[in-house]
């Protein structure tokens, strides 16, 4: 009875987390934020997994063509097949369809990156800068071997040279910080479970955050940076070439935003860490109760396969 009452969890935790993140991007600094709330999304999301796996597997072994290649020698104990059947059913239609997005969004990211690498493999690069000859404002960090900071000549044009630090120091910040790993990770996570779709927007936010609050600190001037993020985001058009989700750019995200917490005071590590403790509790909950129903479900197939008593 305590494992049916914990398997609904890990479906309906996920729903809690878009207040938890917005609140850990309110009182962490970016930094912990950002990797807290990734960190999060993932493992909800691969509990989500796990638990639609448990739902599926039992209603599989009622059909007879699945039951002979598991050796059932007992009846599976399972919950009647009016609530097993539809679950089972339910359960493979939302794999299918997680499967199904996010491959598409594998593809249409991978497509874009490879575009992307191949237009800065074909610029001469200055270090890790590579300037693309545009009539676009535009500027993002690029993964990969190496990183590339990628940066077109109209986005130069429309700053002045303090501010065009600034914003370099920006696109560095995210690729030293590898905060790629955090946006692929929310990305992943948005296609496993609905409610964690609004978590991505705030990983994207809290990167650019983290990303802004680093800019500040190795140019010693918060107001400048604040000034080359706004400068850029007007100058920025939202009508360019596709680039991968991961490849974070200074003009993204709510930019009043980030100016407004960029002109404040800056947050200071260790500050309010309940938001964090809220966010590894629910993770921790929702993989406590992923596991122990696994371990409930593959515990009764064996003993229907007859290598367990009941």
């Amino acid at each position: 009875m305590t494992v049916l009452l914990l398997l609904p969890l890990p479906l309906l935790l996920p729903f809690a987390l878009p207040s938890l993140a917005r609140r850990a991007l309110d009182r962490l600094t970016p930094a912990a934020a950002l990797w807290s709330v990734a960190g999060c999304a993932l493992l909800l999301a691969g509990c989500t997994a796990v638990t639609l796996g448990v739902l599926l597997l039992p209603g599989l072994l009622k059909l007879p063509f699945l039951a002979a290649p598991g050796e059932l020698v007992h009846p599976l104990r399972t919950a009647p097949a009016a609530l097993v059947v539809p679950a089972a059913a339910a359960s493979a239609g939302a794999l299918a369809r997680c499967g199904r997005t996010l491959g598409r969004s594998v593809r249409e990211q991978a497509r874009a990156f490879r575009a992307a690498r191949a237009e800065a493999g074909r610029r001469p690069a200055a270090g890790d800068l590579c300037v693309v000859d545009s009539s676009r404002p535009d500027a993002y960090a690029l993964p990969g071997r190496p990183h590339r900071v990628v940066v077109t000549t109209a986005m130069l044009r429309a700053l002045d040279g303090p501010e065009r630090e600034a914003l370099l120091a920006h696109e560095r910040a995210h690729n030293a910080g590898g905060h790629h790993y955090a946006l692929a990770a929310a990305e992943v996570a948005a296609h496993c479970h609905p409610a964690l779709r609004r978590v991505r927007d705030i990983v994207r936010l809290a990167a650019e955050r983290a990303a802004d609050e680093a800019a500040a600190a190795s140019v010693g001037d918060r107001r400048l940076t604040a000034r080359a993020i706004a400068r850029a985001a007007l100058a920025a058009r939202p009508d360019g070439p596709a680039r991968p989700g991961f490849a974070a750019g200074a003009a993204t995200g709510p930019v009043p935003r980030r100016v407004q917490a960029l002109l404040a005071a800056p947050r200071p590590p260790g500050a309010h860490r309940t938001a964090a403790v809220l966010l590894a509790a629910c993770a921790t909950l929702s993989c406590l109760a992923s596991a122990a129903t696994a371990a409930d479900v593959h515990h009764r197939v064996e003993v229907a396969q007859g290598e367990e008593r009941p």
